[in-house]
């Protein structure tokens, strides 16, 4: 035993040794929009981030391409397939066919890949439901599914037969979390929104166009639903009753301005873990050192996710462009001291150390998430 874990740490010294020269040789990376002069190539970039083995825990591929496999093996990227059901969207509006795209791309990316499952809410209040869904996800773990999703349409759409909105905590979904559990899954939990989709208007703000294209989730002055606080504190309740359940809230728990609130959620609730998918430039707003103490005090709490897309209709050298660019520009931001602009801000790097980095990165998906990594 000794041994081994002598001979791990040596490994593991290896690799942070190599990703920290990697670091200084290329010292950050830039999207082709933010290059400066004297900055280092993308390239170099991706080539620090490859050295950690990153693992984006929040994505949703619906096709598979020679080009993006490739991408994925360049960068040694692996990545979750997340699949959710979205009755706004044709593609989305059954899980079956989803299901088929994802594990096909699980299989065709040998090993990079990893996949999400999750079952349609919309079945709500049919009298074989949970058991229908419990099928449904127990065919998926049989097959490889690592996690499940839950979207936002639980809390913000979906509603009992009285006009209710259903909430993450019901009791008629307590089995399905139950399951989840027995099968040492884990539950990812899109759970509320930012905090302008409950304000007035705002055209300065980060996602205001989000919301005028997408007014279903726009619930200013919604009538009947749940404000921000009910839908938190029933995801809240949801972690209490089930202490052994390995929650990781999506989009940095739907806290993203808040990451006092946050941290305290994180303290009182040790089966919870948040991704950053979609939220980076919720943080490069805020002050530097605030966001860097809070990436530090919670290093083991925090995953590494984008929510990047390969939809059907894209063309993979679109795809293959829009991801690299993504992961450079995140890296540049978590990783290097430079001042740069991210999606139109003007940002300090937080500089983290590479032992952060490597847990962001790596380490603590593959502890929240058995089974995504296999080299």
């Amino acid at each position: 035993m000794l041994r081994s874990v002598l001979a791990f740490s040596a490994v593991a010294s290896l690799s942070l040794a190599l990703a920290s020269r990697l670091q200084q040789q290329s010292h950050s990376a830039t999207s082709p929009q933010n290059s400066q002069p004297g900055a280092p190539t993308k390239t170099s970039e991706l080539h620090a981030l490859a050295s950690l083995e990153p693992i984006d825990t929040h994505t949703h591929v619906a096709k598979g391409d020679a080009s993006f496999y490739a991408m994925l093996d360049r960068l040694h990227m692996h990545i979750l397939d997340i699949l959710l059901v979205d009755d706004h969207d044709s593609y989305r509006r059954a899980m079956e066919p989803q299901l088929e795209d994802a594990l096909r791309v699980v299989r065709e990316s040998h090993g990079h890949a990893a996949l999400c499952t999750s079952f349609d809410p919309f079945q709500f209040g049919q009298a074989d439901f949970p058991a229908s869904a419990i099928r449904g996800l127990d065919r998926d773990f049989a097959e490889g599914a690592v996690a499940v999703k839950i979207w936002k349409n639980i809390g913000m759409e979906l509603k009992d037969r009285d006009g209710h909105y259903v909430l993450p905590d019901n009791p008629a979904l307590g089995p399905i979390f139950k399951d989840i559990e027995k099968h040492n899954r884990m539950l990812i939990a899109h759970v509320a929104e930012p905090d302008e989709a409950w304000q007035a208007p705002n055209p300065n703000g980060l996602d205001y166009s989000y919301y005028k294209e997408n007014p279903t989730w726009y619930m200013y002055r919604k009538l009947g639903a749940p404000n921000k606080h009910q839908l938190l504190e029933a995801r809240d309740h949801l972690l209490a009753q089930n202490p052994k359940l390995r929650v990781v809230g999506a989009h940095l728990g739907s806290m993203e301005d808040d990451l006092d609130a946050l941290a305290m959620h994180l303290d009182a609730y040790p089966n919870f873990a948040v991704d950053t998918a979609a939220r980076v430039v919720h943080l490069v707003v805020q002050p530097s050192d605030k966001v860097r103490g809070f990436l530090l005090k919670y290093q083991d709490r925090i995953l590494y996710g984008t929510d990047l897309e390969f939809l059907k209709d894209t063309a993979p050298q679109d795809a293959v462009k829009e991801w690299e660019t993504q992961y450079a520009m995140d890296w540049r931001y978590f990783a290097t001291k430079d001042v740069f602009e991210y999606s139109g801000h003007k940002v300090e790097g937080l500089g983290l150390p590479q032992a952060v980095l490597r847990k962001l990165y790596h380490a603590n998906a593959v502890h929240w998430i058995p089974g995504i990594y296999s080299k």
